[in-house]
């Protein structure tokens, strides 16, 4: 009688014991993420944002070449299809993550060695081609990684994971970029941004010690393998090849105008870096706060149907610039800042789930080559475009460039959103095997 109770409660404890491991690890996993990007974005946002159109008019850069700058992190989207093909023999995501991650981040911040040891004349094409190469290993380490927190992040906390991840990221931007900001402030030119680079140098090291900790759940490959049918496949899903379709159509519009908010604030406007900074400050706390709150909507109703309510807000934050007409210039960028950091704050997370959500497991990594190579190609033409308009506006009149252009653009923005949106969404797709 002992025996077969002892027998019947050593599996029953291995078992218990096992899951307590599992959950255990499981947790461990998912605050490692979390803390991951806390320097991510400290790098991202004393290089990037606002702080990178200074450093860029610093290195004298035309109104023409930031527009090229801005538009390469999309461009290099389009190197994620490769990448797709070559995941389903290069397993080990965690290790494919923290190579790519770390090269990304060095060169970035290599780029404020520029100064220092080249010419003024080489300042420029040296800059662009660190930035491209960098973005390049970025946009592989993140096809990569989204496939790899896909299956550590459970679907069944996913919303409130990312919801909360998002949300403390969010607030880390916040005061990174009030405090780069007062470093430029206090530290004007060469010697601020040399603080910048030093500090983002330091969380490389942060970084790359958290990324090699992650999880590493076992990938699953497609079933077609590295077959020229795995290309196909999103193609053939006409769910998910309409919604993609409409969202890069819309964000080569905005993309024409959004990327160069900071330029127009800093060279059209004049505001100084902490106006800058705090104005766009003000659009992370929006975002970080309406990351919850689009969370908790996603939860009772589909990330397809709630996009059709980010585009409009979108194109609102652009046509709102017209406000400069007969008001001051701060309450107008105030409210642009608060309607973009709402609409991107539920953009940035229902694109994401609708990604993961509406994918199949094994076939995800090309659904999001696929989608994030179309929206690329359009987020890579609108800067141009964008830097073009402002460069060809330049001795037009100053309503124009103050705020005609953003105005024109969200006008077409919200014809998109309004009238053309809900015919590309309405197509539905069968539900997908979650894992």
């Amino acid at each position: 009688m002992g025996e077969n109770v002892m027998g019947d409660r050593k599996p029953g404890f291995g078992r218990a014991l096992l899951s307590r491991r599992s959950v255990s690890e499981q947790r461990r996993g998912l605050r490692v993420m979390l803390m991951e990007g806390i320097p991510a974005v400290i790098i991202g946002n004393l290089l990037g944002g606002p702080l990178q159109t200074a450093f860029l008019l610093f290195l004298g850069f035309s109104s023409t070449q930031i527009g090229l700058t801005l538009a390469i992190p999309s461009f290099t989207l389009l190197v994620q299809v490769f990448i797709a093909f070559a995941m389903q023999r290069w397993r080990n995501r965690r290790r494919l993550v923290l190579v790519f991650a770390v090269c990304h981040r060095i060169l970035w911040v290599a780029t404020g060695l520029i100064p220092l040891l080249f010419p003024k004349a080489a300042w420029a094409p040296l800059y662009i081609s660190l930035f491209l190469v960098s973005y390049a290993s970025a946009q592989i380490c993140n096809i990569v990684w989204t496939s790899l927190i896909s299956d550590a992040v459970p679907p069944s906390v996913r919303g409130k994971y990312f919801g909360i991840r998002n949300m403390v990221h969010f607030a880390v931007v916040c005061v990174t970029l009030l405090a780069g900001g007062q470093i430029m402030e206090w530290l004007p030119g060469s010697a601020g941004f040399a603080v910048l680079f030093a500090i983002s140098g330091l969380c490389i090291l942060w970084n790359g010690w958290e990324l090699a900790r992650y999880p590493n759940p076992p990938f699953e490959p497609s079933s077609k393998g590295a077959s020229f049918g795995t290309l196909l496949r999103p193609f053939a899903d006409q769910a998910f090849i309409s919604a993609s379709g409409f969202i890069s159509l819309f964000l080569l519009l905005q993309n024409v105008i959004v990327p160069l908010f900071s330029y127009s604030m800093l060279n059209v406007l004049q505001l100084n870096y902490s106006e800058v900074t705090l104005i766009t400050m003000l659009q992370n706390v929006v975002m970080m706060i309406s990351y919850y709150y689009w969370g908790v909507a996603n939860g009772r109703y589909p990330a397809r149907k709630l996009l059709l309510w980010t585009f409009p807000l979108i194109g609102a934050s652009c046509f709102a610039w017209i406000g400069m007409a007969a008001l001051p210039v701060l309450p107008v960028l105030i409210l642009v800042h608060v309607l973009l950091g709402i609409g991107l704050g539920g953009y940035n997370l229902l694109a994401f789930n609708f990604l993961i959500g509406d994918s199949p497991k094994s076939e995800r990594p090309m659904y999001v080559a696929v989608f994030n190579g179309l929206t690329g190609l359009a987020g890579f033409l609108g800067p141009l475009i964008g830097g073009w308009l402002f460069k060809a506006s330049a001795d037009g009149p100053v309503w124009l460039l103050r705020y005609g252009l953003a105005a024109g653009t969200g006008t077409l923005l919200l014809a998109l959103a309004v009238g053309a949106a809900p015919l590309f969404f309405r197509i539905k797709r069968p539900a997908v095997r979650e894992g």
